[in-house]
């Protein structure tokens, strides 16, 4: 057994348009897609519809499971990030606390000013042949492991 901190992330979509948050709160800064902690006891896919209707303002239906972004801390504690996407959505947007949300092209999402594993994060959105990463510390640099 270990010791496991649950997460979730989600890559709305609407056509070729994603949904993305400037995120100013918290350990990781930079351009995210909406998600945050699963509560204890909480259903995985009912964590990220709370979420994304926490942080965005609108209300996803059937997010789909794209893969899973893990990697053990410093502490020995596993830190495990469900990836969804979901391109079925109501509601008006808006921000939060958070920071900022806005539609962009994934083109241009690559050209911001990213969270780490983010591109990491997109591949596994875009990919059904992927559906792990599981970096690593390595010489004091942290590599990624896509599997």
């Amino acid at each position: 057994m270990e010791q496991v901190i649950l997460t979730n992330m989600c890559m709305v979509y609407d056509g070729d348009r994603i949904l993305v948050e400037n995120k100013v709160t918290g350990r990781y800064t930079g351009i995210v897609f909406p998600g945050g902690h699963v509560e204890a006891g909480e259903p995985l896919a009912e964590a990220i519809i709370r979420e994304v209707r926490e942080e965005t303002g609108l209300v996803i239906e059937k997010p789909q499971l794209c893969g899973i972004y893990n990697w053990m801390r410093k502490d020995g504690i596993r830190y495990m990030v469900f990836i969804y996407k979901a391109s079925i959505f109501s509601g008006t947007l808006q921000a939060s606390e958070e920071g900022p949300v806005f539609w962009t092209t994934r083109e241009e999402f690559l050209q911001m000013d990213l969270s780490d594993g983010m591109r990491e994060v997109l591949l596994l959105c875009d990919t059904d042949e992927l559906s792990e990463n599981m970096p690593y510390l390595e010489d004091g640099s942290w590599h990624d492991r896509l599997l």
